[in-house]
């Protein structure tokens, strides 16, 4: 391979074991220093480490041993994802290290001699901080000052200076406080799992007269999948025989089940409700809309949220001026003014155990990643944390019409009979006539007919009037179909019917005239079908704070007015050309500085990339609208919109809760110390339950609920 390739080369590694996420950030530096290393992305809640160019794994791993990580890289995910059995020796110890204090403490007080309790108090020590001192070990060998060291410091420090109590107290507290990190971060990381664990592992193929039960990496596209009742779809496909109702919850968040047939799309992880089906894979294992999902929502934290950018610099800087606050507080008072040196000393090591920033640090990835993935859970692909954020900061939302706040195809809305006697009679008439046709208006009205079972027979003589409508043979006599300007021409009277017209094409639809030369049998009009749940969603949409509402769309103005009153925005656009919409976007931009676009992920793709925020709809059925938007509604469905919008805003919220809350945790502990008021064991208090309090805080986001 030239070195060029190697450049370019990605590899990505599974990473176990990260509790710490300052030292996590760490652990990504020095793997953006190794030699061959063109950028290296660690994402700590999924423990995903991305490298890209030339990737020394042993070189990585001996870079994860200093932190205690376990590396490997991610083909052997499957082998680790069923971990065997082993004892947990560090809630062992931790009990263990507790046992040993209360013990220690207990004699103490009641008088013990100290040769009984203060070796108590060391196993305590020695128990609770024993993977503490071995991190610290590594990393003061080069020169690192992470957490590890910090504690370490404190902790002997503690002991040096006769405060046994404290510093058994301190590394019991750590050891405690990381193992309910650790669990609350699983939490995050169990999310991601879930939706790992969607699709089914093997799938049964027929290959000539053989059913066999094959691993999912090993079907090829072109396989027959049988999928029996009950069971989940293994691999995307396309159902070639057979009929059900397909659960698509997983994917596109769908609370109803859809009826499929031959000829429908089907996606891995969506579960057969009853029916045996036979499906033709289309996607190899790695490619499905399944796995594009979880790989998107995996890399979505390694676009970096503006607010996360932001406490990344802060930590880096925080950090070392607080180390040298403690370094000053230990050294200037004893040195300089003439005070005891013990009590200092104190206040410099309680200093020490607040200045790691690891509550500061997970405050906005434990947020994010949970928004996402119960973003995930909904339906709703969110494609990064800079995403997340732009969204729960929008202020308007420019919509496309066709597709969007429509239903992209044309549909009955009127049936006015003028010289028979029913709607069914003049509906009939109409379908008989459209029935060989194959325009879409037409279509439309042959549909009308089926729905209300009205028996339709083609008319004899079928002929199309290209650009005005149609005509046939009912019962001897040559009946058209068309619009205003057809029956104009050949003469008939339709002054009678024009006002009806007018009020319908005033209300954006397409009139068409039923008829002979002598008669007008009466009027039908067809409309793209706006969606029952636009006029609701727009209203969702003010509930939830954005202040504007757009149209954009290439139709007529009448129809363009029409459709903006039945749904509600606040304001549109008609008669827009693709670049029009660019523009429109651009001008919107300047008026509320931050805007979102929702179409199709096609034809609007210029106009979503344009915007704030792109958004696509049905992003479940292309891979046009997962590759170009920045959020995809997985299914058709619009009313995810505002619970999008109210997921951003918590999570936006949440952010700031969170970073708000740990820096005023850890100004109130640095100002405690000057007058003594903070002890070690408040300090490690302070520092670790504020790390556990925001996350916790972040998995709330997980009670947003789709309406």
């Amino acid at each position: 391979m030239t070195s060029k390739a190697l450049e370019h080369q990605t590899t990505t590694y599974n990473i176990e074991g990260i509790t710490c996420m300052d030292c996590a950030q760490k652990f990504e530096r020095a793997v953006n220093g190794l030699p061959g290393v063109v950028n290296a992305s660690l994402n700590t809640v999924t423990g995903k480490l991305t490298v890209e160019g030339k990737a020394d794994l042993k070189a990585i791993q001996e870079l994860g041993k200093k932190e205690d990580y376990t590396i490997s890289p991610e083909a052997k995910e499957a082998a680790a994802a069923q971990p065997t059995e082993k004892p947990d020796w560090e809630m062992r110890r931790a009990i263990m290290s507790g046992i040993s204090l209360a013990a220690a403490y207990m004699l103490e007080k009641f008088g013990g001699p100290s040769v009984a309790f203060l070796p108590l108090y060391v196993v305590a020590m020695v128990l609770g901080g024993w993977d503490n001192f071995k991190k610290a070990g590594r990393a003061l060998q080069r020169f690192n000052f992470n957490m590890s060291v910090l504690m370490s410091v404190a902790v002997i420090g503690a002991f040096a200076i006769g405060q046994y109590e404290e510093g058994a107290t301190v590394a019991f507290l750590f050891a405690i406080s990381e193992m309910l990190e650790a669990w609350t971060m699983d939490r995050a990381r169990r999310s991601i799992r879930e939706l790992m664990n969607i699709a089914p592992a093997v799938a049964t193929i027929r290959r000539g007269d053989t059913e066999l039960e094959v691993p999912v990496e090993e079907i090829l596209v072109g396989d027959v999948m049988i999928v029996r009742p009950g069971e989940k779809i293994a691999m995307d496909g396309v159902i070639i025989k057979g009929e059900s109702v397909i659960n698509q919850s997983a994917i596109t968040g769908e609370s109803v089940p859809v009826d499929k047939g031959p000829g429908a799309d089907v996606y891995a992880g969506t579960l057969n409700t009853h029916g045996s089906l036979e499906v033709e894979v289309t996607k190899l294992v790695k490619d499905t809309t399944i796995a594009k999902i979880i790989h998107m929502v995996e890399q979505a934290q390694t676009k970096r949220a503006p607010s996360q950018a932001f406490v990344e610099r802060f930590a880096a800087v925080y950090t070392p001026i607080v180390m040298m606050l403690a370094t000053g507080i230990i050294f200037m008072p004893p040195l300089f003014f003439g005070q005891e040196w013990i009590p200092w000393i104190y206040r410099g090591l309680s200093l020490m155990v607040v200045a790691c920033p690891c509550a500061l640090v997970v405050s906005t990835p434990v947020a994010i990643v949970s928004a996402i993935s119960n973003a995930a859970r909904n339906g709703v692909l969110i494609k990064g944390g800079v995403y997340l954020e732009e969204a729960g900061s929008l202020k308007a939302i420019a919509f496309d019409k066709t597709g969007t706040l429509t239903k992209g195809k044309p549909g009955v809305t009127d049936i006015v009979p003028i010289s028979v006697q029913s709607e069914d009679t003049l509906l009939k008439i109409a379908a008989r006539l459209e029935e060989r046709s194959e325009h879409p208006l037409a279509q439309a009205i042959v549909q009308a007919a089926e729905k209300r079972h009205l028996a339709v027979m083609p008319v004899e003589d079928f002929t199309s009037i290209p650009g005005q409508g149609a005509k046939g043979t009912i019962n001897g006599e040559i009946v058209y179909i068309g619009n205003p300007r057809l029956f104009i021409e050949f003469g008939a009277r339709v002054e009678h019917v024009l006002e009806k017209v007018t009020r319908l094409q005033g209300e954006g639809k397409t009139v068409m005239i039923v008829g002979t030369k002598e008669k007008i049998f009466g009027l039908v009009a067809v409309a793209d079908e706006v969606r029952e749940a636009s006029a609701s969603t727009i209203a969702s949409l003010k509930e939830a704070g954005i202040r504007q509402t757009i149209m954009l769309t290439g139709d007529n103005t009448a129809t363009a007015k029409a459709i903006a009153a039945k749904v509600g925005v606040d304001d549109f656009r008609a008669e827009l050309l693709p670049q029009d919409k660019v523009a429109a976007i651009e001008e919107l931009l300047k008026k509320h500085g931050k805007v979102a676009m929702i179409g199709d992920g096609i034809n609007d793709a210029p106009a979503l990339a344009m915007s704030t925020v792109g958004i696509a709809m049905g992003g479940a059925g292309t891979d046009t609208a997962l590759e170009t938007a920045d959020i995809a509604l997985m299914a058709d469905d619009l009313t995810k919109l505002p619970f999008t919008i109210r997921l951003s805003r918590a999570a936006l919220g949440v952010i700031r809760q969170n970073i708000g809350f740990s820096l005023a945790i850890k100004t109130v502990a640095v100002l405690a110390v000057f007058p003594g008021w903070l002890t070690l064991w408040l300090a490690i208090l302070a520092d670790m339950g504020a790390t556990i309090l925001v996350t916790l805080n972040s998995l709330r986001l997980f009670r947003v609920r789709a309406q």
